[in-house]
């Protein structure tokens, strides 16, 4: 089967990919979810009108849903009024992909502006959102986080949507607990809790699933570790990857859902994410090799983050498919 999608050159060859391209739990938020590119003109201004061809493409390669203005999606780059834009054009997938997932990045310094945000995105008919801790104050106690969580779910989250807390020390400088998210789950029992791990610690992955088992709906920021977070009770994946790689992602998680291991798929991700970690950040990277590769335009990144240069992405390029060739597919 060939697939285009309007305004772009390039035909897209699903054959080779071996699961119903439209098969999909139409009410669990679970399975492999890309954490989508925001498309942006030269100037940075923001080019949404192109984003349901990107998810459309996603969908098309076996992705669940996608989250939207997310690290790679380049959340905290955008206004709330410019997130509300982006949000309201990643929705028009629904009308061919009915049950195609939608999360949204939200999460800001600002306890107001971030339940401003979900009750805006929410409004639109979101399935959850991805919610960062309030990152400004990296010395404040667990007790006062776990108020701006509290206060963030009580007053903005829709008891049958999901409220995902994003779990990413690196960036936001905040380690937060395994008694934190007891307490979430124990202070919430009617609100769908969970969290986008991206410690990129397999030994948290483990400890997750031992504690709370699907009790907590756990998504891995790593694809690396995706199988072993499966075999933890993951309820699936939130990756950058998963705008190139999602049919691979998609293989290991209907392996998993058959009890089985697709070792070859989790042999070529766990190459292809060590690959990709040599040429941060995420944003321009991507952006780079889904336009080189499938025939996207070359969308930009906002400041601080810097275009990668031509001859940069021509190496890069050369060095993936030398040693990954199933980028090409």
């Amino acid at each position: 089967m060939e697939i285009t999608i309007p305004g772009y050159q390039r035909f897209f060859k699903f054959s080779d990919i071996h699961y119903n391209l439209y098969m999909n739990d139409s009410s669990e938020i679970n399975g492999v979810f890309a954490a989508a590119l925001t498309p942006l003109h030269e100037n940075g201004s923001l080019a949404e009108e192109e984003l349901p061809g990107l998810l459309k493409f996603l969908a098309q390669r076996g992705a669940n849903g996608a989250l939207l203005l997310g690290t790679t999606g380049e959340g905290p780059s955008f206004s709330p009024e410019e997130r509300i834009r982006i949000v309201r054009a990643g929705m028009q997938i629904r009308r061919e992909f009915p049950h195609f997932k939608i999360l949204v990045g939200s999460g800001t310094p600002s306890l107001e502006e971030t339940i401003s945000i979900n009750k805006a995105v929410f409004d639109l008919g979101v399935d959850g959102v991805v919610v960062l801790p309030p990152y400004f104050f990296r010395n404040a106690p667990e007790a006062g986080i776990f108020e701006w969580f509290s206060q963030a779910l009580r007053r903005s989250a829709p008891t049958g949507k999901a409220f995902l807390v994003y779990h990413i020390p690196s960036l936001s400088g905040i380690n937060l607990s395994m008694d934190f998210f007891d307490r979430l789950l124990t202070s919430f029992p009617d609100h769908c809790i969970g969290m986008k791990d991206s410690s990129a610690d397999p030994d948290f992955a483990r400890q997750l699933g031992q504690r709370f088992g699907s009790a907590l709906k756990v998504f891995n920021g790593t694809d690396s570790l995706f199988d072993l977070a499966l075999e933890n009770a993951a309820a699936g994946c939130i990756t950058a990857m998963a705008n190139l790689r999602s049919p691979d992602l998609r293989l290991i998680w209907n392996a998993r859902r058959q009890e089985k291991v697709d070792l070859a798929a989790k042999e070529r991700v766990v190459r292809g994410r060590l690959l990709m970690e040599r040429f941060p950040p995420n944003p321009p990277l991507y952006k780079a090799l889904i336009h080189r590769l499938h025939g996207f335009p070359l969308w930009n990144v906002r400041p601080p983050l810097v275009d990668l240069p031509p001859a940069q992405v021509e190496t890069i390029l050369a060095q993936v498919l030398s040693e990954a060739p199933e980028f090409s597919a």
